[in-house]
Order: structure tokens, then sequence, then C-alpha cells
């Protein structure tokens, strides 16, 4: 007859597969043993106070503050209506002749308009003080009309 098949490390795979069931179970007892039956929903419950904090403490009703709905935004908020039919005056701080657009610093505000070449009515280049008029585009405000001033 042949010898068994089982060798020194199956044997070792065996106890440590052994071994790791026990503990599962043991600490399956543990829980089980220490688990506590019968809690009530105040127990599980926790509660933010006005700092943002969780406590288990419920609020103070006299803290409370009354927020009308009206105040309450969801989202962006609309910009403000800019006056189109204006005519401003600015500087060419960029301008691009091979790509076909620039931006003008207005005089007033002192921001960056965006302009296309298809806005430009005369020849601009950079250092150019300017006249335009804004229009609302997708993503801000395009100079139009654009020409030296």
């Amino acid at each position: 007859m042949g010898r068994s098949a089982e060798t020194f490390s199956k044997k070792e795979n065996e106890k440590k597969r052994l071994k790791k069931q026990r503990d599962k179970r043991e600490k399956a007892e543990e829980r089980k043993a220490n688990a506590v039956k019968g809690r009530g929903l105040e127990d599980m419950m926790a509660y933010v106070d006005e700092n943002g904090n969780i406590t288990s403490t419920p609020p103070d009703p006299t803290k409370r503050k009354a927020i009308s709905s009206d105040e309450i935004r969801i989202g962006t908020p609309k910009q403000e209506d800019i006056p189109v039919d204006i005519v401003r005056t600015g500087k060419v701080s960029f301008f691009n002749d091979g790509k076909g657009y620039g931006f003008i610093r207005d005089a007033q505000s002192q921001e960056s308009v965006f302009v296309h070449i298809n806005g430009i009515i005369e020849q601009i280049k950079e250092g150019d003080k300017v006249t335009f008029e804004v229009e609302k585009g997708p993503k801000g405000l395009n100079a139009v009309k654009v020409k030296k001033a």
C-alpha cells in the first residue's frame, strides 16, 4: 500500500483553516454575548447642535431660528441685467490676428471683455484705445461694434 497523499504543507493549511473557523465562531459568540438587546430609538438617535457638531442630546428649542422659504436659494443666482446699449471705452489688452480674438480692458470697471474678429468694425491691435458696445454671450460679455477712439 502507498503512503498517504497528505503532506506537511497540507496539514499546516488545514490547521490554519480550522483555527480561522474557530476564531470566527468565538468572535460571533462574543458579539452575541455583548449585544445590548431592547435598545430604544432614543438611544440610537444623534442630533446636530447649532455649531454643526453631532451630539447625543436634543437641541434646545429656545435657540431655534425661523427661516422663511423665500430666503432659501437653490441653484445659482441670476446675473444682474447689464445695460447693453451703452457705448463703452477701453484699451485693447490682447489681440491675436491669427486666431481672431482678444480682450479689451474696460476703462470704467477695469474688467476684461472678450472681443471676436466678427465684432470689429475697424482694424485694431494691442494698446489701441477703442469704443465698443457689450453683448451677452454664452460665456459672458462680448464686445461688438469695436472701433478706434
